[in-house]
């Protein structure tokens, strides 16, 4: 999968990741993966209802993975767990 069809979920308001998923499909990217971790979780969440309610009903949740992603700070060299979550989300047809 090429970068386009990566959505990652950070800071920015829901909306910019909302039309970051249509822009991706509409170049014809038949599938994408939104990913987020920790708090971003819930953003993801709403991006991708978003994204199927309201725009684009013709795209479905294909997949959803959740899982524990291992961080190491810099600072003190510990390792902290953070969740994570991708969404993987198919448009059906054109």
């Amino acid at each position: 999968m090429s970068n386009d069809s990566e959505i990652l979920i950070g800071k920015k308001p829901q909306m910019s990741y909302v039309l970051a998923c249509i822009t991706a499909f509409h170049k014809g990217i038949d599938e994408i993966i939104i990913k987020a971790r920790g708090r971003s979780i819930s953003k993801a969440v709403d991006v991708a209802q978003i994204v199927r309610k309201k725009f684009m009903p013709d795209v479905i949740i294909k997949d959803i993975t959740i899982g524990t992603d291992e961080i190491k700070l810099e600072e003190t060299q510990e390792v902290k767990k953070v969740s994570s979550i991708n969404i993987v989300l198919r448009r059906t047809k054109k």
